[in-house]
């Protein structure tokens, strides 16, 4: 039985490589097991791609989304392919619960370490996952920190984040820096504005609360109509981090891209599949969100496709998902009916046993 293990992180608890190697442990002995982690844009795609292409480390001061300073990396390939995920500046994680305030958030950050990989002599393209933000900024933060000016309507400076831009009339891109072209990583598909907007979908989990909803959902609408780039902003992605999409490919001209795909090309996951008797995705949270794009339900499409039977493993998983047909089984961990502390400092262990309960249901020494 040769077995394909290819998830995504659990978010706050444990990283992909570690998801494996727990899932991994469930497993009867006698499995054939290929490792294979994966991320599709957030936490983790840079050190995925850097496995799978090749290259090195590159460390660069930069500040997190509160503009606190914070010393990150990205990595550079042997081809001049610079690879950074806006999680390690800007990202949500990188704040505590206590300081966070979303309308002072900015990407401002992610700007500064797209500056610095541009600096680079090597670096002909960057690469720049989008998942994990802790921003609704629409990536005003971003491009001021490349030189794009936010003016009132008297040409005075303004600040670049939501809450310093009620007055925006002007925006000035003659001091843009030069920057080699940008392709972004995305791993939604969710527009700027709207009921399926970043405001509406993702300021809830950042810890808006109605009422600076309401105001990030202004501030973008008037963005929006400052830029005089409404087809942009309804862009499938263009809503991912906060807006970030948006702003990429506004202020940068970038071109957005399908995360997992471009993560499923550089493993040569369809390959391994085929080789594959069964495989495992999964990730911390499985849900609707999931379905239109995360890395494990493209796993599964590619799976079915290729006539695979695929198990999710997932710290919780949605009705959606589980209706959805494409696993042949699912276990969560909250099937465990543990408290919520204990799902979170027993992952790995709790991994494994749930891995052990679905494979013995499964029959694997069966399967081929």
């Amino acid at each position: 039985m040769r077995v394909l293990i290819a998830n995504d992180k659990f978010k706050g608890s444990l990283p992909a490589t570690e998801v494996a190697q727990a899932i991994q442990k469930g497993l009867p002995p006698n499995c054939e097991i290929d490792l294979c982690p994966i991320a599709d844009g957030g936490e983790g795609f840079t050190s995925t791609m850097l496995a799978a292409l090749g290259g090195r480390w590159v460390e660069c001061d930069t500040v997190d989304a509160l503009h606190r300073p914070l010393r990150t990396r990205y990595a550079v390939t042997d081809t001049g392919l610079a690879v950074m995920e806006m999680a390690s500046a800007s990202g949500f994680e990188l704040i505590p619960e206590k300081d966070r305030d979303i309308l002072q958030s900015s990407t401002y950050g992610t700007g500064l370490m797209i500056r610095h990989a541009a600096d680079q002599k090597n670096v002909e393209r960057i690469l720049i996952g989008i998942g994990g933000s802790a921003t609704n900024d629409g990536g005003v933060g971003m491009a001021d920190a490349l030189g794009v000016l936010f003016l009132d309507s008297e040409e005075g400076p303004l600040s670049g984040c939501p809450a310093g831009l009620e007055k925006l009339a002007i925006i000035d891109h003659d001091q843009l820096v030069d920057l080699p072209p940008i392709d972004v990583a995305c791993d939604v598909d969710n527009p700027v504005l709207g009921p399926n907007g970043a405001t509406a979908i993702f300021g809830p989990q950042k810890g808006a609360n109605e009422t600076e909803q309401e105001a990030l959902e202004a501030f973008l609408t008037h963005l929006i109509k400052v830029t005089k780039a409404t087809e942009l902003s309804e862009v499938p992605g263009a809503g991912a981090a906060g807006g970030l999409g948006f702003g990429l490919m506004y202020f940068l001209e970038a071109q957005l891209h399908p995360g997992f795909d471009l993560v499923s090309n550089a493993l040569d996951l369809p390959a391994r599949i085929k080789q594959a008797d069964l495989v495992i995705t999964g990730e911390g949270s499985l849900d609707a969100q999931s379905l239109s794009g995360k890395g494990p339900v493209g796993i599964a499409r590619l799976a079915r496709n290729l006539e695979k039977p695929t198990i999710a493993i997932a710290g919780q998983i949605s009705d959606e998902v589980r209706h959805s047909g494409l696993f042949k089984q699912c276990g969560a961990l909250t099937d465990f009916d543990l408290p919520f502390e204990t799902l979170m400092t027993d992952t790995a262990k709790l991994l494994s046993r749930k891995v052990r309960e679905l494979s013995d249901l499964l029959l694997l020494h069966g399967q081929g």
